[in-house]
């Protein structure tokens, strides 16, 4: 069946003409139509231009020319990315009408490489929060469980991805957004290096904070999309100046023995729930089977909550701040919290900040010198009932803010390193992500390591509406 193919398997096909754009775009339309009124995951759909767009790449195929490694594949774009000519709404009433005049370079670079357009997957108002939810188009349901969340805030992606609606999906990730949905859906997010993959236009180039990503159903279409949309570009300060093409190399070469992870324990005294650590450390066997050394050590994470909270209240209020003159009635509580935290922020609060970042580096800097790989949880609770916006209490210790319950992403976050999340399995029949994370602009590092537990840990139990369209 065409929707439960891979995305390597995909391009493969159309490349040796085994399949035709045509028939890969009409399956994942069927699905969707089957599916997505299950789960609310694709919010706006382009099917006839994308129908054209596919003619057109049969056509190319049929003369021998392919637009690049993603030549004929469907995708959806969340809709925090600006979509030249379809409607992008970034979760908010404010943005409900609104077509931009231009594309993103994420979106022009999917693009470029051959991949169709075919709509919009859901997001959280602004991106704010690990639930996906907005006033525009509703919530975003957890096909493994239709009365949970996907999580966010890249979880239309998640759940497309999942249900087999897309066989790729692009994201962003600020305190976990490709990570948490990834883990939340049973698929896998991963969050590459600040620079990696420029973000133009932006309002906050010079932060590190916020990143865009692939998303796929396997680690090799993780690949396959990030060497698509990776390398340098002159309008992003932070860029890495590597091509993106050799990430696209074939993974499962390198040998792993005597390799050294550090294990997670609990990032300084986090709570987790009890069947999620269960889960994960199930896995530590997998990777000591592969020949790898494992050892209970993890990095000293001291300043990290505050160093997030800040940077991302600065980078709120930079982008939103002016809509609170006209527009704050139509704005939710929790992105007007951040815009406002933002104000108020003074200079030797940011200072402090910066201090503490410079000093969190330099210890996680030491961790990497004794470590290749740090793995721990990708979330700290499994996904949560639908109608509630967020975690409030794990294993009995009551959070003290909206974001607290996902720490085990955003403190990787502000390290800058690389990290994936990979399917880990279920646990009362929901997914669990393990995290992956590698040395500083270490991406293909981290790909190797999650592909090699990929093949090593066993085939994946996908939800039954992934093909059925049952609930």
């Amino acid at each position: 069946m065409i929707i439960e193919l891979s995305a390597v398997e995909l391009a493969a096909q159309i490349r040796q003409k085994k399949l035709s754009a045509r028939e890969v775009l009409e399956a994942h339309i069927a699905q969707i139509e089957r599916v997505n009124p299950l789960v609310n995951a694709i919010v706006t759909t382009v099917f006839e231009p994308a129908r054209a767009d596919a003619k057109r790449a049969d056509e190319e195929a049929a003369r021998g020319r392919f637009r690049g490694p993603l030549h004929g594949l469907p995708i959806a774009h969340k809709d925090l990315q600006e979509t030249k000519g379809i409607r992008t709404t970034f979760g908010s009433p404010i943005y409900d009408q609104n077509v931009p005049a231009y594309s993103t370079l994420l979106v022009e670079r999917i693009q470029a490489a051959g991949a169709i357009t075919i709509g919009k997957t859901n997001t959280p108002e602004f991106g704010a929060g690990s639930q996906t939810f907005n006033p525009v188009f509703g919530a975003t349901r957890n096909p493994y469980d239709l009365s949970r969340t996907c999580g966010g805030s890249s979880g239309g992606a998640a759940v497309a991805l999942a249900t087999g609606m897309l066989p790729l999906a692009d994201g962003s990730d600020t305190g976990g957004s490709l990570r948490n949905p990834a883990a939340f859906c049973g698929v896998v997010g991963l969050r590459p290096a600040p620079g990696r993959i420029p973000r133009v236009p932006s309002g906050t180039a010079w932060s590190p904070l916020s990143v865009v990503g692939p998303m796929g159903r396997t680690v090799a279409d993780v690949a396959l999309l990030l060497s698509a949309i990776a390398g340098p570009d002159e309008r992003f300060p932070l860029s890495i100046q590597e091509p993106g093409a050799p990430l696209a190399a074939p993974l499962g070469r390198r040998a792993w023995k005597g390799v050294r992870i550090g294990w997670f324990r609990d990032l300084g005294g986090l709570p987790f729930e009890r069947r999620i650590r269960e889960t994960v450390n199930a896995q530590r066997r997998v990777f000591e089977s592969l020949g790898c050394v494992v050892e209970e050590a993890e990095p000293d994470f001291t300043g990290a909550d505050e160093i997030f909270k800040v940077q991302r209240a600065l980078n709120f209020h930079n982008q939103h701040a002016a809509k609170l003159t006209e527009h704050r009635a139509r704005i939710k509580a929790t992105v007007i919290e951040e815009i406002e935290r933002g104000a108020r922020l003074t200079g030797p609060e940011i200072a402090r900040m910066e201090f503490q970042r410079s000093r969190l580096s330099q210890r996680v800097g030491e961790f990497f010198t004794r470590f290749e790989y740090f793995i721990l949880p990708t979330t700290q609770a499994l996904p949560f009932p639908v109608e509630q916006p967020y975690v409030t209490e794990i294993e009995g210790v009551k959070l003290a803010s909206y974001i607290d319950w996902m720490r085990s992403c955003y403190y990787i976050t502000v390290t800058g390193h690389p990290a994936i999340s990979v399917p880990a399995g279920l646990a009362d029949g929901l997914p669990v992500g393990l995290q992956i994370v590698g040395r500083q602009q270490a991406e293909r590092a981290v790909l190797e390591l999650a592909h090699a537990y990929e093949q090593a840990s066993g085939p994946r139990r996908w939800p039954k509406i992934t093909v059925s369209g049952r609930a």
